[in-house]
């Protein structure tokens, strides 16, 4: 039987290869491709993932080819990602605890919760988040996004993740402890030297601001402390680092490596890559 991978894009802003990567991998592998949104709306890439003369700010070179550009409008004008799964609909949202009745909205919650876990036992075989600018606005801090991370996790599911779509991973806490999901383990992401000093944009708005919001790579590194840590690989050309369960990408160039790496797992039992861990 094929496998089945559940991919989560932004509403806001996909960066294109880091889409056309994996898929051309999994497509390649004959696995079932399975797309969701946090409400269910169509994602669309990022205008600058399909242009191949934008120049990236911190690289000062094109990171888009125009064979990659042309695969990007390709999907992003298609059909394929049409219909989303519509996460809103389908995990519930976590109850506030100053609401009344909030011990059987709890409840309730953590029922329904039980029967998601259920669902993807059934329907998937590994979870994919993409990057791009988009996550920063509704993946990072999205409490369904991190109980979709947690159901997977709970089935020792590999959950793969790219450039700024890693935030969840860090931010995905069991709610009696607190402790990220990461902690102890070796990740990579977007590191501080490709961050942007101006110009990170989102689709569907006219919110264009300096530097993200929040510096990832310092997130990472305290989120994997003690005993983990953040590989950011500056000056190679790809870093992926594969720590079982998590396969994470650091940016555009490692997006194919990132797919071949979650296929490795899947097929070939692959549980850590890329990574010297401290004598």
């Amino acid at each position: 039987m094929s496998k089945r991978i559940l991919v989560v894009l932004s509403e806001y802003g996909y960066w294109g290869e880091e889409l056309i990567g994996p898929l051309e991998t999994f497509d390649k592998a004959g696995y079932q491709v399975t797309f969701a949104t946090p409400t269910g709306k169509r994602p669309v890439a990022l205008p600058p993932s399909m242009d191949p003369d934008y120049v990236d700010p911190p690289l000062g070179r094109s990171v888009t080819t125009p064979e990659m550009a042309a695969k990007v409008r390709a999907i992003d004008s298609s059909p394929r990602l049409d219909g989303p799964l519509d996460l809103s609909s389908w995990l519930p949202d976590r109850p506030y605890r100053s609401k009344p009745y909030f011990l059987r909205d709890w409840e309730a919650y953590n029922t329904r919760l039980e029967q998601i876990r259920d669902q993807i036992a059934d329907r998937y075989d590994a979870l994919l988040i993409v990057g791009g600018s988009g996550p920063i606005v509704d993946l990072a801090n999205n409490w369904r996004v991190h109980d979709l991370i947690l159901a997977f996790h709970a089935l020792d599911m590999p959950i793969a993740a790219e450039c700024y779509g890693v935030a969840p991973l860090a931010f995905a806490r069991d709610q009696e402890d607190r402790v990220s999901i990461i902690r102890g383990k070796h990740v990579t992401g977007h590191c501080i030297e490709y961050d942007y000093k101006d110009g990170t944009g989102f689709m569907g708005t006219d919110f264009v601001i300096g530097p993200p919001p929040y510096p990832l790579e310092y997130i990472l590194r305290d989120a994997t402390a003690p005993g983990g840590a953040f590989h950011g690989n500056f000056g190679k050309e790809t870093s992926v680092i594969v720590d079982y369960p998590f396969i994470t990408g650091r940016s555009t160039p490692d997006s194919y490596l990132t797919g071949q790496k979650l296929v490795e797992v899947l097929e070939d039992g692959l549980r850590r890559w890329g990574f010297k861990e401290a004598a």
